[in-house]
């Protein structure tokens, strides 16, 4: 009895020891990707609108959106064929509340294994302000997603996109 009580006991702390360790091994890669909450849609703008030959892929979306989260797989497969390439770079931009950061969005962005830029953009009393500065057309649903090169707006799609449809606007704007 004494052996089994051991036995049982070394086993729970291994067990612990794995989820511990795999815990940190998701948040290693959440710190290698750029993960932060950004206070003013102008700090957005200056990363988007960059001078640098570079095509900008920006996916306004939250954890809360059932559309967002359906289109997330193949956004994420058509980045891992894009990534390695100079001139392209995917970034999703969650309208998720800042106080969510922490304990809603950075647990989704390692369970959904989400390899790209995210930002939070926590500028929600401006929102009439700033959503028309993306598109003028823009109602405000999500997703939506924004194309930008050498700081002009290509395209603007307010609606889910397939894997298809994605790569198919990259390779138009490449």
């Amino acid at each position: 009895m004494k052996y089994l009580s051991l036995f049982l006991l070394t086993l729970f702390v291994v067990s612990c020891n794995k989820e511990k360790n795999t815990n940190t091994e998701a948040t290693q890669e959440l710190q290698t990707q750029k993960v932060a909450v950004i206070t003013q849609y102008e700090d957005l703008q200056a990363i988007i609108n960059r001078k640098d030959d570079k095509l900008y892929v920006v996916n306004f979306w939250a954890t809360w959106c059932k559309p967002c989260i359906e289109e997330l797989p193949d956004f994420m497969e058509v980045n891992e064929m894009y990534k390695n390439k100079g001139n392209y770079e995917m970034i999703l931009v969650s309208l998720d509340r800042a106080a969510d950061f922490e304990t809603k969005m950075k647990p989704f962005l390692s369970s959904h294994n989400i390899t790209t830029s995210v930002y939070l953009l926590d500028d929600n009393k401006r929102m009439n302000e700033w959503i028309p500065s993306f598109d003028p057309h823009w109602t405000g649903a999500i997703p939506a997603t924004s194309f930008y090169k050498n700081g002009q707006k290509l395209d603007f799609k307010e609606a889910s996109l397939n894997k298809n449809e994605l790569e198919q606007l990259i390779k138009k704007y490449l």
